[in-house]
């Protein structure tokens, strides 16, 4: 990388003009607006690339069933659907910091959201190109609510002080964390709308998340930053616990939507198809059968139903507005009618085609127009989601952080506003539910959290979730899908398996009283089978002529009245409308359903006749309807093949950190070089700038073990004159009593963007050494791997205390002695131990966790821990130096993250080869092509180390 490249860049954001809409004030706001505001942007650096299925394979091959082997290497994963994260163009050109076009991967970032989005924006050409972005701040409630401290215990308590952290985005949300309580909080929320608003497309669309407490100011905010003619909607859903008030309880949470450019905004319809009797469908009470026969029901859901039964009820066929063409009588079964308000819903020529398609019906002084419930068996959502809740109850993904939002919510989000590989951001990580909702939908994501916690839940629940395979469009199998469909041939086209192209949905028919009244054809048929009807209705009249019993009229103009069979054959009576009919014969709407046992054999026989064709017409007039129907996509039920499981595509783990190494010769010895007295790091924020805030910091905060235990806390800290120590520190070794002896420990403050080396830890510690020290703290965001082996110098400690990344915020923060700021995590003990591969043919390694050797400051001893503090471990076996990448993971006490890949793939691979998954002795492998292989161990902490070793 060019050194122009490492240090972070300066990015100015344009403040927007304070009279377009009225704004929200606060304290400190009038002094930022002076200006624009300027972001640091550093370069992104990879810490580890991730592909679950080579996980998986791994555990394929291993396993003894022959039909594992066989099928390890088959098609049934949905992958890579991705490409290759390697994938470019010469292999020179391969770099850590993203410069050139790759094929796309996932990517989870550790850093500050605003530097890092200031850095996809403007290093790495992402500016206009998130498509979604869907924020999960602090609410500004109390702080048990919103913290999680460790990946072991996601229930908080307030009396609990050794679980109490600061951490920006998610983890923190008490109010104490703010510097300057609210006013810090509201300028910490707009800078980071500001940058987000950059990286959305012009359809784009952002979501905020906000309990009932800041959903005003947020609102207000937002329309400063993205203008109040682009808000979209205030969407309430259900939380899964209320919290309790005085009065009423608060159960609901809330979406503030905003979009880029409301004129441009992309935006997917989400439908919730309705059951007969539940909401949104309780009034469809009246069935007709396949006969015609009608009737009312009390059960509507009731299984009873003749097969074939279609559910219907009335709806209004007149609009509050109308016009010169929709406003006129018509005669209906010889009554006159005019719309009551308004005029009707169609034209004279809709109204009458909408008759013969036998779906008008009078009801009481008007007309209704008869609406089936499979017209359309669905409604679309609305800014109020009763249907769906914040909690999560799901035991494929079961809660494993203290905020978790139900998938449920997000994915409704990300399905509204994104199609199949769409770019989906989030800068508040938390346990990764936006990437798990975009991993298991087809998008590309990108999650940024400063909580190592958070990232390391959100590592292991992305890598061990099981995916639906969805049928791509662009597939074989989707052309076939989506053939049998429309009902069509299946398209002869070449396919790509190209994610852009979609999926294949389920629909729904959307039939309306339009389509109906456009629907020409249905004149047509009606034309075509009015003659059997009419022919068999003259036959009926003719056979009941002089037929003694009178029949009683139950519809129409003459309801209530009698036919007399035996009036004169020239007799006529006025119906209501005005219309002449017959004395002594049926109209076609007055044929009862049930002929008269009476009847002689003719008329029983042209009865029959009569209700066939009227059968035979509606039964084609239906299907015509039907054929010419709209559909609407379900975008929330693309099909799936149950036949394939899919498991993640592969995805890196990012920092603002650069992974490097000590320069190593041919014996694997380093080679010395010079060490950086100073680091460079922008020059809006000088070096002395910077240490100072650490050491401010540090001097509130002391520095924390990883389980709790040998806090150091201490009693002094002044600058010291030195090159690379910067303060002395005092901490009593012994507990703090009488016999506590007082301890001094130089301080090194590595670089605000940036990996500490070996060899600025060795002469630091010399440094220390010369000048007295008991013992060195360094104090960095992170460590190269080689560094992370030196421990001690003489007589001297190396105590490697890793800074947590919202330092990186630290004026917005109030500086508090219950923050993990500084935590030592200790040396990981590990052996290489000798194996034998499958075949017993050849040497193969193993790897060998004993546990932590950590620094014990009560006694100023290292102490050997077992191997309960670790989550998780990778294993690298075949280390490249260039990036890590997991080949092999197990998981000693996290939970169990494959738990339902395990049910899905038990013929693939058996017990024995889960069970390595929680061990602290990995699989045998091959001895690497590289010469070297790599191991990180992860604490609960989220804390991590890397050790590379030679073969």
């Amino acid at each position: 990388m060019r050194s122009d490249d490492q240090n972070p860049i300066q990015v100015a954001y344009e403040r927007r003009n304070p009279d377009l809409d009225p704004q929200l004030v606060w304290r400190g706001k009038d002094m930022a607006d002076w200006s624009n505001l300027v972001v640091q942007a550093p370069p992104l650096f990879i810490q580890e690339k991730v592909h679950p299925k080579v996980l998986i394979d791994d555990l394929a091959r291993m396993s003894r069933k022959a039909r594992a082997e066989k099928d390890a290497a088959e098609p049934g994963f949905q992958t890579d659907i991705f490409g290759d994260f390697n994938g470019l163009p010469d292999g020179d050109a391969k770099t850590e910091f993203y410069q050139h076009d790759a094929n796309w991967s996932n990517r989870m970032i550790l850093g500050d959201a605003l530097q890092v989005m200031a850095s996809l924006a403007e290093r790495e050409g992402l500016r206009g190109k998130v498509q979604c972005i869907y924020i999960d701040p602090p609410y500004g409630i109390k702080f048990n609510s919103n913290f999680q401290w460790s990946t072991t215990d996601s229930n908080m308590k307030d009396d609990k002080v050794e679980h109490i952290t600061r951490e920006p985005e998610q983890v923190k949300a008490f109010r104490d964390t703010w510097r300057d309580g609210i006013h810090s909080y509201l300028t910490y929320l707009r800078d980071r709308l500001t940058v987000a608003r950059d990286l959305l497309t012009e359809s784009g669309s952002i979501f905020v998340q906000i309990g009932d407490e800041n959903v005003h100011r947020v609102r207000a905010l937002m329309d400063e930053v993205f203008g109040e003619k682009n808000f979209c909607s205030l969407i309430s859903y259900k939380t899964s616990i209320g919290l309790g008030s005085s009065g009423l309880d608060n159960t609901a949470n809330y979406l503030v939507w905003y979009c880029r450019d409301i004129n441009q905004r992309k935006f997917r319809s989400i439908f919730r198809q309705t059951v007969p009797g539940e909401a949104g469908a309780t009034r469809y009470k009246t069935v007709r059968l396949p006969d015609l026969r009608e009737f009312r029901t009390t059960d509507p859901k009731s299984e009873s139903l003749p097969s074939g039964s279609r559910l219907f009820r009335d709806q209004g066929m007149t609009s509050r507005s109308g016009s010169a063409t929709t406003l006129y009588e018509v005669c209906f079964q010889g009554r006159s009618f005019s719309p009551a308000s308004g005029g009707w819903r169609t034209s004279r020529e809709g109204f009458l085609r909408t008759e013969k398609s036998g779906r008008i019906m009078p009801t009481g002084k008007t007309l209704s127009y008869k609406k089936f419930f499979d017209d359309f068996s669905a409604i679309a959502i609305d800014n109020v989601w009763s249907d769906v809740s914040g909690g999560v109850t799901s035991r494929s993904d079961p809660k494993v952080f203290v905020v978790q939002t139900g998938t449920n919510v997000v994915q409704r989000c990300v399905l509204m506003t994104t199609d199949p590989g769409d770019l989906v951001l989030d800068p508040t990580c938390g346990s990764g539910t936006t990437a798990y909702v975009a991993e298991q939908r087809g998008r590309r994501w990108i999650t940024i959290d400063t909580s190592r916690v958070a990232l390391a839940l959100a590592r292991s629940r992305i890598m061990g979730a099981r995916y639906p395979y969805y049928l791509l469009a662009d597939s074989a199998e989707g052309q076939c899908k989506e053939a049998e469909l429309s009902r069509s041939a299946p398209s002869e086209s070449p396919t790509y398996g190209d994610l852009r192209q979609g999926f294949v949905y389920h629909r729904v028919p959307h039939i309306t009283l339009e389509s109906i009244a456009n629907n020409t054809e249905i004149d047509v048929i009606y034309d075509r089978m009015q003659l059997a009807v009419e022919a068999a209705l003259t036959d009926l009249n003719h056979a009941l002529q002089g037929h003694a019993k009178p029949f009683k009229v139950e519809t129409g103009g003459r309801k209530g009245e009698a036919i007399d069979f035996t009036a004169a054959e020239d007799a006529t009576v006025t119906l209501p409308s005005g219309e002449s009919a017959p004395a002594n014969g049926f109209l076609e709407w007055e044929v009862p359903r049930e002929s008269d046992k009476d009847w002689n054999d003719t008329a029983q026989d042209a009865h029959a006749r009569f209700w066939e064709a009227r059968i035979a017409r509606q039964r084609e007039i239906d299907a015509c309807i039907a054929a010419r129907a709209e559909y609407e996509t379900l975008y929330d039920k693309p099909y799936e093949d149950r036949t394939k499981t899919r498991v993640a595509g592969p995805f890196t783990v990012e920092s603002v950190s650069p992974h490097r190494l000590a320069a190593l010769d041919e014996d694997d010895k380093l080679m010395i070089a010079e060490p950086r007295a100073t680091y460079d790091v922008g020059a809006s924020t000088p070096v002395q700038d910077f240490a100072h805030m650490v050491l401010e910091n540090l001097r509130t905060a002391g520095v924390q073990q990883a389980d709790k235990r040998g806090h150091i806390k201490f009693t002094s800290l002044n600058p010291w004159p030195g090159s690379l120590v910067c303060a002395e520190g005092r901490y009593a070794e012994g507990g703090g009593g009488k016999a506590a002896k007082e301890q001094r420990a130089g301080i090194f403050i590595g670089p605000e963007f940036g990996t500490v080396s070996r060899t600025d830890l060795v002469s630091a510690v010399r440094e220390a050494a010369e000048a007295g020290f008991d013992a060195l703290i360094a104090c960095a965001f992170n460590y190269e791997a080689h560094a992370t082996e030196f421990n001690k110098l003489g007589r001297v400690p190396v105590l490697k205390a890793r800074m947590n990344a919202d330092l990186h915020m630290a004026d917005d923060l109030k500086k508090t002695d219950k923050a993990n700021l500084f935590v030592i995590f200790g040396e990981p003990d590990i052996d290489i131990e000798s194996a034998t591969s499958p075949d017993g043919e050849q040497d193969w390694l193993k790897v060998r966790i004993n546990g932590v050797d950590v620094f014990d400051p009560s006694t100023g001893e290292v102490r050997s821990d077992e191997a309960d503090g670790i989550a998780c471990w990778f294993v690298d076996t075949d280390y490249n130096e260039e990036s890590f990448f997991v080949r092999q993971a197990y998981f000693l006490s996290a939970g169990d993250p494959y738990k339902s890949l395990k049910t899905t793939l038990k013929t693939e691979i058996d017990p024995d080869a889960w069970a390595t998954l929680n061990s602290d002795t990995s699989r045998a492998f091959p001895k690497p092509s590289t010469g070297r292989i790599a191991v990180k161990v992860i604490n609960h902490l989220g804390d991590e180390v890397m050790k590379v070793f030679g073969i």
